[in-house]
């Protein structure tokens, strides 16, 4: 019997959705569970952004959501400006000390909280603000989502396409084979 490769590349795109919709759901799970959990100097960051980002296995979602994530990396300081007011002072504080930055814009605009980064308001002057350092980590996160939303969406596009090719190829097939029955020479 012949090998069909048609059929083969189908199987194996139909395997890497099957991955990418297993990652999503790990990814997802992950992300519940660590937005659970208090935030700390090593998570307060991450966990802020991951809030913002809610994921699903959907192509269309997942396109819309990439979008979406494409446009607001437009606009980033301002949404993150939002995020920062609406943190209590002791979130805030872990972010200037794991940025190393005394309040948003600077030390005076929000005013910065006192710790051990911005202990008083002369070292806060020195520093710069968390706008700069925290876009910069939230650019590198989306970029990080975009990227993947896009590739996930590129293997449904994919098999999509293979889907319609396997149907075509049996099609045709189906075909020939009839046409060989009709003819007395039997099926391939």
């Amino acid at each position: 019997m012949a090998r069909d490769n048609i059929l083969l590349t189908y199987v194996v795109v139909d395997v890497l959705f099957v991955v990418t919709g297993a990652l999503l759901i790990i990814f997802s799970i992950n992300t519940q569970i660590e937005i659970a959990k208090p935030f700390t100097k090593d998570n307060v960051v991450k966990d802020l952004l991951l809030g913002m980002c809610p994921l699903n296995v959907c192509a269309i979602f997942t396109l819309v959501l990439g979008l979406d994530i494409w446009f607001e990396t437009l606009k980033t300081r301002s949404n993150l400006a939002v995020i920062w007011s609406a943190q209590p002072a002791d979130t805030q504080s872990l972010i200037q000390q794991v940025l190393g930055c005394c309040g948003y814009m600077n030390s005076t605009s929000p005013p910065f909280v006192k710790d051990a980064t911005c202990p008083n308001a002369l070292v806060a002057a020195a520093q710069l603000g968390c706008v700069t350092p925290f876009s910069g980590e939230a650019n590198n996160f989306l970029d990080l989502v975009f990227t993947g939303a896009f590739g996930i969406v590129g293997i449904d596009a994919v098999l999509v396409i293979l889907t319609a090719i396997v149907l075509k190829d049996r099609k045709e097939k189906e075909r020939y084979r009839f046409i060989d029955e009709k003819n007395g020479a039997g099926a391939f």
